[in-house]
């Protein structure tokens, strides 16, 4: 494979002109540019990525951290994260937890596997890092943006959604449809999304006159499997609900399969919605009515104002994303008593 080397070698020029060329910074002379770039035809020379990064002063990578690689959360988000970058001439590298300790401990270790790969940026969607983390990042950090979550250290390089809005968006729905015996599957307290969108939802139920005291409510690990088991223990309590509000898409469709197996009919026995906007819901049986989160937008909008920090770029970055209720078939009316 030729080199570098081998190109000054057959233009007959230093190496620094022909690295100039390649990279396209610096200025050489028509002449010398069309001898280069015929030895370079004439060799087959591809730079290396390593090549690439020596020359330009960066990897054209960007590291993207996320807690696990399954469900249809977050790879919708990746999904995003990678046509953004493509457009951009870049490429992503994903860490994500894995190994041994606890979640914390896994995002430290994912964030040090991307500073070591040498990415330009860094992308990070967890929840688990504490302020004093970020020192992981090294004494020359990375520029980084939060996806979903806010550090009062770098306030101005975090991107989330309104969860209260969202939360207070699914009580409401739900009432204005008649529902006052509603069940809750919540998602794991450790997590400050789930605690705002819960607490909201809560608050705009107790605000009707609902007595939150007597809500039937459970938490459950935003899975699938913890949807269906909530749905089985809220059918073996006796406890008649109208209505079942599951704080994420993946524990809603676990509900719902429940549900049909034990031939209960949503939404005729029962409405169901959950949270989010996923893939998953437009596909359930029945279609799943859910608070449409604005993942997109926050997504295309973190990443932007990340290559506007990497590569000083002025691409246009905005923090107000619309949080809307999608209706679709897992929804009907509370019967009349």
């Amino acid at each position: 494979m030729a080199t570098i080397k081998d190109v000054a070698r057959l233009a007959g020029v230093g190496l620094g002109t022909a690295s100039r060329v390649v990279s396209g910074k610096g200025s050489v002379s028509p002449a010398t540019l069309a001898k280069v770039r015929a030895a370079i035809d004439e060799l087959g020379f591809r730079p290396s990525h390593a090549a690439r990064t020596l020359l330009s002063g960066n990897s054209k990578m960007i590291g993207v951290y996320i807690p696990v690689l399954s469900g249809t959360f977050y790879t919708p988000i990746l999904q995003i994260i990678d046509t953004e970058l493509r457009a951009a001439g870049l490429h992503m590298v994903v860490a994500f937890g894995a190994g041994l300790g606890g979640a914390r401990q896994q995002a430290l270790e994912g964030l040090g596997f991307l500073v070591e790969r040498g990415c330009d940026g860094l992308i990070l969607m967890t929840n688990v890092l504490q302020e004093d983390d970020m020192a992981v990042l090294g004494p020359r950090p990375k520029p980084v943006v939060v996806l979903n979550h806010s550090f009062a250290s770098i306030a101005g390089q975090c991107f989330t959604v309104d969860h209260q809005l969202g939360g207070k968006l699914a009580a409401r729905t739900l009432l204005d449809h008649g529902h006052r015996d509603i069940a809750l599957v919540a998602g794991p307290a450790s997590l400050p999304d789930n605690v705002q969108r819960v607490a909201a939802f809560k608050q705009e139920l107790a605000a009707a006159g609902v007595d939150i005291a007597q809500l039937w409510a459970v938490e459950k690990d935003f899975s699938p499997a913890g949807g269906w088991s909530a749905a089985k223990e809220l059918v073996e309590s006796g406890r008649r609900c109208s209505a079942m509000f599951c704080a994420n898409d993946e524990m809603a469709a676990g509900a719902l399969s429940y549900f049909q197996e034990a031939g209960i009919r949503v939404p005729h026995e029962i409405s169901v919605i959950g949270y989010d906007d996923t893939p998953t819901a437009e596909f359930a049986a029945p279609r799943l009515s859910t608070v449409h989160m604005p993942w997109r937008e926050m997504t295309q909008n973190g990443v932007s104002d990340l290559l506007n920090r990497c590569y000083d770029l002025q691409r246009p970055v905005t923090r107000n994303y619309p949080v809307t209720m999608t209706l679709r078939a897992s929804l009907a009316r509370a019967a009349q008593t």
